[in-house]
């Protein structure tokens, strides 16, 4: 086929799916596909190697795919000479290549996105059809809808919405199991003896399209942070299958128990590694859902398991998409706050005394991946305490995790893991001391700092910031009724003592090298 075509249908790096809405009424005999790679998705935000792999790898194998059905793909490589290095550049030369009728795609998970693909399409005078997004269970428009009107908006009133919708775990009007979550079943820790033998991670070898671009990441993006040692992501439809048969039959039934457990070198443990397949859409939310159900349901996998895993793609993943698309473009800039310190140097390393951090961050590195509670109780949870500004903690973990699109990341970091929209998203802070850590993992043995003490040369920082932040933002926090215990504990301490604390917090925030902000890195041309 040659120009013009009928419809350019635009297919992001996101939405990898040959059923996506974009192709509803693709016609091969009058249509094209434009699938762009561009140095501004792995540059706006610094990338890691991992992620950039990911995207990529993925891209080809989906082209790859929709030429084997014979459908003509416009598709723009990164390394090519004359790559203008932007969607919006690289747009304009499909348009001029194939002078289209109309421009259609699936709405897409980045608000940065939309804009410039809208302006690209309206400065050629072209309508720029955007179709719902058939990979999720509700609407944006439902989630104005269940917004309109409350003080509060809270994932488990949507979340309920949402099961009596779909009819997943309900028995009639009511929950299988006699309750709507489980949570508190899931908190388990692996106690002394550690976790014992976990199952292996579903992992996939390079074939010679994924080996071509982990060779390209190597060469041109060789200063972005990370390693490309050790990858083995999903990177087409078969494989995220494969994968989630696996996680299903090897790690479901203890997924529940120990969700929230750490140990030092593990990354993988009991956690499904879907999020990625699922967020470019190589996996249905609705098919991994009635795989977890079918296990519960032929008893497999107990029923904390399986709502707890339910609840993560049916509530959390529909919730923090409701507040991205009704929240943006403001929504990137809070910080509620104030926090001001620039993220420390040691999150692009992973070279730091503190254990849990130097673990969770260097398995973040080495596998573009960490288990949530590692990206909420440690990493995000050092950065809230130290009072990073929320804009920098956003960008580090958009760029590092191969799961991260905007839609999903930005509300986690800032809503949930920072608290910098002030308890629009969460209830309260996710904050702890270093006790926390040391319930839920070995890392406090191997670590100089003791989290019992918040003064001295050996306070964990954690226990110290801690203290701290209670004590700064007492007055705030005092309005929440779950800190109330928090602050309760915080006014047994002797206004010497706070004072003690507030030094030492000063002193960790300090702008010493060990804080200097990484350098952005551009790309090899």
């Amino acid at each position: 086929m040659t120009s013009p075509v009928r419809h350019l249908i635009l297919v992001l790096g996101d939405q990898l799916n040959q059923d996506a809405s974009a192709f509803a009424d693709f016609d091969p005999q009058q249509d094209a596909v434009w699938m762009a790679e561009v140095d501004e998705e792995s540059t706006h935000v610094t990338s890691g190697k991992q992620r950039i792999t990911v995207f990529l790898s993925a891209m080809r194998h989906f082209a790859a795919d929709l030429r084997e059905k014979n459908w003509q793909v416009i598709y723009s490589e990164i390394d090519h000479p004359d790559n203008a290095g932007t969607l919006a550049g690289e747009l304009t030369k499909a348009i001029a290549l194939t002078k289209p009728q109309r421009l259609i795609m699936t709405a897409p998970g980045d608000w940065r996105v939309l804009q410039s693909l809208r302006a690209s399409a309206k400065a050629h005078g072209l309508e720029l059809e955007i179709r719902d997004d058939t990979y999720f269970f509700s609407t944006v428009r439902e989630f104005s809808q269940h917004a309109a009107g409350r003080k509060q908006l809270r994932l488990e009133y949507f979340y309920r919405e949402l099961r009596h919708k779909t009819g997943v775990l309900m028995e009639g009007k009511n929950p299988v199991g006699g309750q709507w979550n489980f949570d508190s079943d899931n908190r388990g820790s692996f106690g002394k003896g550690g976790p014992g033998v976990l199952p292996a991670p579903t992992r996939f070898a390079a074939d010679d399209i994924t080996q071509a671009v982990i060779e390209l990441v190597q060469q041109r993006f060789s200063h972005h942070p990370g390693s490309l040692e050790f990858f083995g992501w999903p990177v087409t439809r078969a494989q995220a299958l494969q994968a989630l048969k696996e996680f299903v039959t090897h790690r479901l039934p203890f997924f529940g128990l120990y969700q929230d457990a750490l140990w030092a070198g593990e990354v993988w443990l009991y956690h499904s590694h879907l999020s990625c397949a699922l967020n470019l859409k190589l996996l249905h939310p609705k098919e991994v859902l009635e795989a977890a159900v079918q296990a519960f349901n032929q008893g497999h996998a107990p029923i904390e398991a399986v709502e707890g895993f339910v609840r993560q793609i049916l509530g959390w993943r529909e919730y923090v998409r409701g507040i991205y698309w009704t929240q943006m473009p403001g929504y990137l800039e809070l910080n509620a706050s104030n926090a001001q310190v620039p993220l420390p140097d040691f999150y692009w390393t992973g070279e730091t005394d503190m254990a849990c951090l130097r673990d969770a961050i260097q398995l973040t590195l080495k596998h573009g991946y960490a288990h949530h509670i590692q990206r909420l109780m440690v990493t995000g949870l050092y950065a809230l305490l130290l009072g990073v500004r929320p804009k920098e903690v956003h960008a580090w973990y958009l760029g590092v995790y191969v799961d991260a699109v905007e839609w999903v990341e930005l509300p986690n970091t800032l809503g949930m893991s920072q608290f910098a929209d002030g308890g629009l998203m969460a209830s309260k802070p996710y904050v702890a001391s270093g006790k926390y850590i040391d319930r839920m993992s070995n890392h406090c043995k191997e670590c100089r700092f003791n989290p019992a003490e918040s003064v001295g040369e050996t306070a964990c920082p954690f226990t110290t910031l801690y203290w701290d932040y209670l004590n700064q933002h007492a007055d705030h926090l005092a309005k929440n009724p779950r800190m109330l215990m928090q602050l309760k504990n915080l006014n047994r301490l002797s206004p010497a003592t706070k004072e003690l604390i507030a030094q030492q917090a000063l002193m960790r925030r300090a702008p010493t090298p060990a804080l200097k902000t990484q350098p952005k890195p551009e790309p090899k041309s």
